[in-house]
């Protein structure tokens, strides 16, 4: 019950959000709401942890043979709990920002928390598909309304790669629904497939594209640089720290165990891919002068190690992905955090024009660096682990492949460190000479992320214990 809880309170408070025509009211009702998803999601994890309490299952849709069916194992516990922890978090960094039709900005926030936390649990492929779909939809709003000047180019392009990846996917799940023995969208008859090879590397295909745009990695990644420069800070939040991840879970959630021969015939081609992307964005993230698109492309290079320690198949690079998820989603949150307060405070996002906030916002400026030592993979930061047993899994697949791919840690370095430099440390200049301190909510929630990044980083056993199942199940070690 658990799990459709998870499900049934965002939604439903998203659908009552619309009516709350209150500005106050609604922000305060999204916050609550948010808070008691968390709230559910710790008792889930920590106290009412038997599947007896997390799983669900209920007729849904019988004449094709679909139920209403989700279970929380330990990968759907660390995206839960990331979701969980993103949405408040979001919520009241953003407080007292001023939206136009409030009433419908945070009713599809809660609704896109819904279709996200439905991506993690659906047990019953039609049901993830629905999901998938309620995911994106409030985010092409969020994105196409709220957002910046070109917010309309950036919102289409991103609208046409995400339903060409959703045509493919859903051609996908057709084509296994109807190979299964009662034709049945159930996961678990998908997994009891056993498809030939060449069956195996068609279908891949067709899920492969569609997860790869959506992480995205390289040559997949034009659409998310524009999207996430044009959409509203807690759009681009909810892209970046949680919606990404849809991609790299579903990999590992379908790809892997369904297709297995296909997974071992095209790992090095991908990986291959995936290295590249890191090395291209990293690149790329050095040469930026927009805090924002550095971020993009510091992801789309976090998000290509993801890829490759996957596809290297063994259980020490699925450990590492499965933490860096839950890692990399703290992290950037409260990156794109600060950069909206510097560009709130500044009227600026261009390293080229700031300089010296630190001597107005020495707060922001010591949890901004707490983040970017995360970002470059520091130990004693929750991102160091997850890092190290990527790089790790990679390491036991192809070496070579890993020492272009740890090359990258060198670059993060470089563009992480300049921009803390560039925004915060030398002299003030006019835009920042009358700068002030973040305000209390957003110092709140920084330094909470800060904590959970410390934490997890002195202690990760938690996380580690919480892959365990998910691995075991696909490699059976």
């Amino acid at each position: 019950m658990i799990s459709a809880l998870l499900i049934l309170i965002p939604l439903i408070a998203g659908i009552l959000s619309f009516f709350i025509k209150s500005n106050q009211a609604n922000k305060l009702w999204a916050v609550l709401s948010s808070l008691s998803v968390l709230t559910i999601t710790l008792l889930g994890i920590l106290v009412f942890n038997k599947s007896s309490y997390l799983n669900f299952d209920v007729n849904w849709i019988t004449t094709l043979g679909s139920r209403f069916t989700t279970s929380m194992d330990g990968m759907s516990k660390i995206l839960c709990l990331l979701t969980a922890i993103a949405f408040p978090a979001i919520l009241i960094a953003t407080y007292k920002n001023e939206y136009k039709n409030a009433h419908s900005f945070y009713g599809l926030m809660l609704l896109s928390q819904a279709g996200l936390m439905g991506v993690f649990l659906a047990a019953d492929a039609l049901l993830f598909y629905f999901f998938w779909e309620l995911a994106l939809i409030p985010i092409y709003f969020l994105c196409s309304t709220w957002g910046g000047e070109k917010r309309i180019a950036a919102t289409f392009k991103f609208f046409v790669y995400t339903f060409l990846g959703s045509l493919l996917m859903l051609i996908g799940i057709i084509y296994l629904y109807y190979l299964t023995p009662h034709h049945s969208f159930a996961m678990s008859d998908f997994y009891a497939l056993q498809l030939s090879a060449k069956q195996q590397n068609f279908v891949f295909w067709l899920f492969f594209i569609a997860f790869a745009i959506k992480m995205p990695i390289f040559p997949f990644h034009t659409w998310q640089p524009d999207t996430y420069e044009q959409s509203t800070t807690a759009a681009t939040i909810v892209l970046s720290a949680i919606m990404v991840k849809m991609g790299v879970f579903a990999i590992i959630r379908w790809i892997v165990p369904i297709f297995p021969l296909a997974v071992k015939s095209n790992a090095t081609f991908i990986i291959i891919l995936s290295v590249i992307g890191m090395v291209y964005a990293s690149l790329i993230a050095i040469k930026q002068d927009d805090v924002k698109r550095l971020i993009a492309y510091s992801s789309i290079a976090h998000l290509g190690l993801m890829c490759a320690a996957i596809f290297s198949m063994n259980s020490v690079g699925l450990k590492g992905v499965m933490l860096q998820m839950f890692s990399h989603g703290i992290n950037v949150m409260g990156l794109w955090i600060v950069a909206e307060v510097v560009e709130l405070k500044t009227g600026t996002r261009k390293f080229s024009e700031l300089g010296g906030l630190a001597q107005k916002a020495p707060v922001l400026a010591m949890l901004f660096l707490i983040m970017i030592l995360a970002n470059v993979s520091l130990p004693l930061t929750s991102s160091f682990i997850g890092e190290f047993l990527m790089l790790g899994g990679l390491f036991r697949y192809n070496i070579y492949l890993t020492v272009v791919a740890g090359t990258c840690i060198i670059l993060v370095a470089a563009y992480s460190f300049n921009t803390m430099k560039k925004i915060f440390y030398g002299n003030t200049v006019s835009v920042t000479e009358n700068a002030q301190e973040a305000s209390i909510n957003v110092q709140w929630v920084l330094a909470i992320l800060a904590i959970i990044i410390i934490a997890f980083g002195i202690y990760p056993q938690p996380l580690i214990d919480l892959t365990k199942d998910t691995v075991l199940f696909i490699t059976g070690k």
